[in-house]
């Protein structure tokens, strides 16, 4: 088998998915990292450097091109993956066995990732697309922290954003360790601290995300 047709089996997409995961997973710590700064309650001096920071150096520019390809092929691969499962039983079972095979979160990867993907095409027209889009027409960088401020008085938005950090949170209980676990580092030895630290990083990483328009509607920052 060559190294091409090894990627499209079902082994090698699972590989692409355990990769792009973790490569996600990365960008998620940043993400969280410079999100947070917005909790000093400075009027968002300490926010808008971070982000400046990250929209104005090359190198983080040109990661941020790899970051778009890995998240459409994980997508890509996740509903191929999804859709082959669902054609092995084209019959469906009689009596279904729930949760005493998997959990509900494991069987609705699919449906997870389609909501978070609807959240970030929200995320993205509301801040990135117009921030980039300033930047490239020689209008410079906008003030993030006082876009965050306005959108997040609006209900929907926050609602929607909320639920987006709750999907993201079910979808990391499973996907964290099953990418640590496609790469076979999910051993015996260190199966309990992947799966705690996985726990771990799905309620602490989608809470601060989830935090950030609550705190804004609440107008508990300045």
């Amino acid at each position: 088998m060559n190294w091409k047709n090894s990627f499209s089996t079902s082994i090698g997409k699972k590989l692409q998915m355990a990769f792009t995961g973790l490569f996600l997973i990365v960008f998620l710590i940043v993400h969280c990292y410079i999100n947070a700064q917005i909790f000093y309650n400075d009027g968002g001096t300490r926010f808008n450097e971070a982000a400046h920071f990250m929209g104005t150096n090359f190198v983080i520019r040109t990661v941020e091109l790899g970051l778009f390809a890995f998240l459409i092929l994980h997508i890509v691969q996740g509903l191929l993956l999804w859709s082959k499962n669902r054609a092995r039983r084209s019959v469906g079972y009689a009596v279904s066995a729930g949760n005493k095979t998997s959990p509900w979160y494991s069987r609705s990867m699919a449906l997870l990732g389609t909501l978070i993907l609807l959240f970030l095409i929200l995320h993205l027209s509301k801040f990135w697309g117009p921030n980039r889009l300033s930047q490239t027409t020689g209008h410079g960088e906008l003030h993030l922290y006082d876009m965050m401020k306005e959108e997040f008085q609006t209900t929907w938005v926050v609602v929607v954003y909320i639920l987006g950090c709750i999907a993201l949170g079910w979808h990391l209980v499973h996907g964290f360790y099953s990418a640590f676990q496609t790469l076979g580092l999910g051993t015996h030895k260190y199966k309990g601290m992947i799966k705690g630290l996985g726990i771990a990083f799905s309620i602490i990483v989608p809470l601060v995300f989830a935090m950030m328009p609550i705190a804004f509607y609440m107008q508990w920052l300045n």
